[in-house]
């Protein structure tokens, strides 16, 4: 009975939970930036801090071109926790009206090109975000369908599949 009682509080306490990844000022990411041009692509690559009225925010640009077989830049942050306990991923973001991604990756994603993938569009006005894990697509078939929460590697912003001049900004991001 006792287990029970305890495995219900527990459920209890989790709902509503959240932890901040990164919120720029006094949370921080471990961040890393590529792009296409680590496999002979042209696309190039910025990831720079900036603030905006009080505002602190990174901000993901470059030029984005599908010529030599490219067409990727990314913000990848490295992660090494469980998150197991949440739901989703939460981000508020800005940016230039294109379309941009939400990559994670865990062991599963046994070549570069693998990836649990989530894809929105960045408007001009901040807005955040809800990305539940279950609405993440995995992109080889051999890839379990759901995510291993317990397992993510990196969590990656990022403009991809056309040529275009990528400017997103990334406020916040947390796990609900």
């Amino acid at each position: 009975m006792i287990k029970y009682i305890f495995t219900f509080l527990l459920s209890i306490s989790i709902q509503g939970h959240s932890m901040t990844i990164d919120n720029v000022n006094d949370i921080r990411a471990d961040w890393r930036i590529n792009s296409d041009q680590v496999m002979g692509g042209v696309s190039d690559v910025y990831f720079d801090q900036l603030d905006d009225n009080g505002l602190s925010y990174y901000r993901l640009s470059g030029d984005v071109r599908t010529a030599n077989n490219g067409g990727f830049i990314q913000a990848l942050m490295l992660i090494n926790n469980n998150f197991d306990a949440y739901k989703g991923i939460k981000i508020k973001v800005r940016g230039n009206g294109e379309k941009y991604f939400i990559w994670i990756r865990t062991p599963a994603a046994r070549f570069p090109w693998d990836r649990y993938s989530y894809e929105f569009y960045a408007t001009n006005d901040w807005k955040e975000i809800e990305i539940p894990f279950s609405d993440l697509t995995k992109t080889a078939f051999y890839m379990p369908r759901s995510l291993n929460k317990s397992k993510i590697r990196t969590i990656a912003v990022a403009a991809y599949g056309k040529d275009m001049l990528a400017q997103v900004d990334i406020a916040n991001i947390e796990l609900f």
